[in-house]
């Protein structure tokens, strides 16, 4: 008997410690984003929010926002996220009309509530531009402080007829302490947008905060990487005060080998520890269910031993499809990348493209494939294409083609990417290739050099790690519905690599397209972002004058003339204003302004400078392009005559 209550008591604390302690470990965190919210149709359940968790229903809250213009004051700010702009005033220390610096982090207090399962801190937002969508809002306009999926799923409104004028529910992250961080004096979370740079223990040093609280707040691991423009909670006793960096914030460590520095890789070890977590856990509640039954109620009825029932067959496994039989991509490449793609089995690519029919043959092996009515370009590759893979799967830009399922089959690799309905730039800029198609207009094509220069510039600065192109020409430019410009074919991209020294790398490969390779590279094989800026000004150039980059030789020769030479007579000498106007596409008539067009032109002239320390950097062009840009937007044709007067007088307003 005394053994009997003996056992008893031991299969009672047994599980009650087991319990106690799966309650403290769903309680205790919420899930890191680790860039799931890239891919708007697939949901998961944190990209819609944070879980309520916690003790209270609502809470303060904080959230970080980077100041950035049009939205550069409390008042801007305010009016965006619909946010109090004395409260924003207050937390930062300034006044309500201050303007903030670029790209300087600001606090923003909200009342966080639970809605549904998720924490949020609700604002609304009007659509004012055709090329907006749930995707851009949520991480362009907002910073990523949302995701798209959490906006589909509290939208009525399909993600492909937003229009303008539509006002959307954008619910922003946010969450309260648990009874854990309670009981270890954590009373606000603050939802932190990891900036360039950031690594968790910079982050943690930032706010003054201990190191694993961080971690465990967002269920991560020493080793786990972190991304730009993803959130991260952090927990504080007392309320932050403004954020103010004492330096640059340290480039992120590069994980331990053989943990390469790819997208979601510490998440991938980690889930690993998780699974066995699991696994220890579902035995540990199998155990103690038999032991329950066994000493706390087996025992006890003393019934005669019943025979044990027959076992199920075992479940046949299904065959393996074909990607799994044809595993041709580098595994150690793609292994972190998989999660954020679709794996299309080889019959379904087949039924999408007409088994790859010449009547959906886009250009080359690329064809265009309709998946559950939704349009995608699939292209057929040969080889290791992981980097490509790795690389697409790992940024977040809306002047990048979208990379959003693969396919291995037979050798080869077939990747799926959104659908660019007006096909390739190069098509538009020589007119014999579309019929019927009106030229592009002056401010479309400012508009895709613009589009252009702004991926170039995230590609050298923001991506995580930095890229250089390599392979940047008017084919590799794809222009969807709206002429809005997406750079493709990462094939030859390289990871930027002595970041001291400019990213010099030095190669015996040299690889590219006459005409848009800069001079050092096809002569000594250097590599650096200046590469890019090369390439760029060439494609300004056919912007402008709607050449190739080469053509053939006027005077009958074997030689080729290139575009980037024949700017500088352009600008250099007398009569720069008639050599000017004959250099720009004659198809654009005189619907262009002439000061505008001057300033590109000499834009174009620094980016193909011989010397490569005498090119501007991309952050430059771009800023350039932006002013050229909104003086394009601006401008009527009934104001050429009386603003070119003279050419000495063109100036970039």
């Amino acid at each position: 008997m005394e053994t009997s209550k003996l056992l008893y008591l031991i299969c009672s604390l047994f599980v009650v410690v087991f319990l106690r302690t799966s309650r403290i470990s769903v309680e205790a965190q919420q899930t890191y984003l680790d860039n799931k919210q890239l891919d708007c149709y697939n949901d998961v359940n944190y990209t819609d929010g944070y879980s309520c968790n916690g003790v209270q229903s609502s809470c303060q809250g904080y959230l970080t926002f980077r100041s950035n213009p049009p939205y550069n004051s409390p008042a801007d700010i305010g009016l965006l996220l619909g946010s109090e702009p004395s409260l924003i005033a207050e937390a930062n220390n300034i006044s309500n009309f201050d303007t903030i610096s670029t790209d300087t982090q600001i606090l923003i207090p909200v009342n966080c509530s639970c809605s549904g399962p998720y924490y949020q801190y609700n604002t609304s937002y009007k659509l004012s531009r055709r090329d907006e969508t749930y995707f851009t809002v949520a991480n362009n306009t907002y910073q990523g402080l949302t995701t798209c999926q959490a906006m589909m799923a509290q939208n009525s409104y399909d993600s492909r007829n937003l229009t303008v004028g539509l006002t959307l529910e954008v619910p922003l992250r946010c969450a309260c302490p648990t009874s854990n961080q309670t009981v270890a004096g954590i009373e606000y979370l603050l939802t932190y947008m990891i900036a360039e740079g950031d690594s968790v223990s910079a982050i943690a040093e930032l706010f003054g905060v201990d190191l694993q609280s961080v971690l465990h707040a967002n269920d991560l691991s020493e080793e786990s990487i972190i991304f730009y423009f993803t959130p991260l909670l952090i927990p504080l006793k007392s309320k932050p005060s403004r954020i103010q960096r004492t330096a640059p914030p340290p480039p992120s460590p590069p994980p331990p080998s053989p943990t390469p520095a790819a997208p979601g890789s510490g998440k991938s070890n980690k889930r690993w520890v998780f699974v066995g977590v699991g696994i220890g856990a579902a035995a540990l509640l199998v155990l103690s269910a038999f032991l329950l039954w066994f000493f706390c109620g087996g025992q006890s009825h003393k019934k005669a031993p019943q025979p044990l029932p027959t076992l199920a067959p075992p479940i046949k496994k299904p065959p393996q499809s074909s990607y799994e039989n044809s595993w041709f991509i580098s595994t150690e490449g793609v292994r972190y990348a998989i999660e954020s793609l679709t794996v299309y089995k080889f019959d379904e690519l087949e039924k999408a493209t007409g088994f790859f029919g010449e009547a959906n043959r886009i250009k080359g092996s690329v064809y265009r494939g309709s998946f559950k009515g939704d349009d995608a370009a699939v292209k057929v590759m040969n080889g290791d294409v992981s980097s490509e893979i790795n690389l697409l799967t790992g940024i977040n830009h809306s002047n990048i083609i979208r990379l959003s399922g693969f396919c291995v089959h037979g050798g080869n690799t077939y990747l799926v990417y959104e659908h660019a309905e007006n096909g390739s730039l190069s098509d538009w800029l020589q007119s014999n290739k579309l019929q019927n198609h009106s030229p592009l207009t002056w401010k479309q094509r400012v508009q895709v050099a613009y589009d252009v220069a702004d991926a170039l510039n995230y590609l050298h600065n923001y991506a995580n790690p930095p890229y250089i192109h390599k392979n940047l020409k008017t084919s590799n430019i794809l222009l969807v519905s709206n002429f809005r410009a997406k750079v493709s074919n990462f094939g030859l991209a390289r990871t930027m690599e002595n970041q001291d020294d400019g990213g010099l790398q030095l190669t015996r490969h040299v690889v590219g397209t006459q005409g848009y390779m800069a001079p050092e590279y096809i002569e000594n094989g250097v590599i650096t972002p200046k590469l890019d800026v090369f390439a760029f000004g060439v494609v300004v150039l056919e912007l402008l004058s709607g050449r190739e980059a080469t053509a053939a030789d006027k005077d009958g020769g074997d030689r080729e003339e290139l575009l980037f030479a024949s700017i500088r007579l352009v600008l250099e000498g007398d009569n720069v204003r008639d050599k000017l106007r004959e250099f720009v596409d004659p198809s654009l008539g005189h619907e262009y302004p002439l000061d505008l067009a001057f300033s590109i032109a000499q834009l174009a002239k620094n980016c193909v400078a011989h010397d490569l320390n005498s090119r501007p950097a991309m952050s430059e062009v771009y800023t350039t392009l932006s002013k050229i840009l909104s003086s394009s937007l601006d401008w009527d044709p009934s104001d050429e005559l009386e603003r070119s007067t003279s050419i000495g007088q063109i100036h970039v307003r």
